[in-house]
């Protein structure tokens, strides 16, 4: 919850320092100023709610008229733990995604001349060199693995 917040806090301080480019007069800028301030009060009411509560734990652990409440506590402790291993797997997923775009289309780009052809192409549709046949250029030299678009080797500057 913390890291919600703090992610927030930054995000409102961004959002009020830009609001002093607007007419501090303008209804919608007196409108934002008070949604902030309010927002950032309620935050801290809940910031204090907290710390009492933690405070508060140890006297209260073994008290039967919270044992329902203590439960639930530990139950939403144990699910936020599952959200956060959803939240990692999905930022798994993104950046997979993301890596298989990427080799998508350099699949696409042209080794030739980087013209970056429709999916299903074959043959570059600017110059005609085979797509998909080079992925990466080897130093014949030096064995470094290059860009296809490279025409010398990033390691010993042999043309390749």
């Amino acid at each position: 919850m913390a890291d919600l917040f703090s992610g927030l806090s930054g995000l409102g301080g961004l959002m009020k320092g830009l609001s002093s480019f607007t007419p501090q007069d303008d209804p919608d800028t007196k409108i934002f100023n008070a949604t902030n301030e309010l927002n950032e009060l309620q935050q801290r009411e809940l910031q204090l709610y907290a710390e009492i509560g933690r405070k508060m734990i140890p006297s209260v652990r073994d008290r039967p008229e919270f044992a329902a409440i203590i439960n639930e506590l530990n139950e939403n402790q144990k699910k936020q733990v599952q959200i956060k291993e959803k939240l990692r797997a999905a930022e798994e997923e993104k950046k997979e995604k993301k890596r298989k775009e990427k080799e998508q289309l350099e699949a696409r780009t042209c080794p030739n001349c980087s013209f970056v052809n429709p999916e299903g192409s074959k043959f570059c549709q600017e110059c005609g060199e085979k797509l998909g046949t080079l992925s990466k250029s080897i130093c014949p030299k030096c064995g470094t693995e290059n860009s296809p678009q490279s025409r010398f080797c990033s390691e010993c500057g042999n043309k390749l």
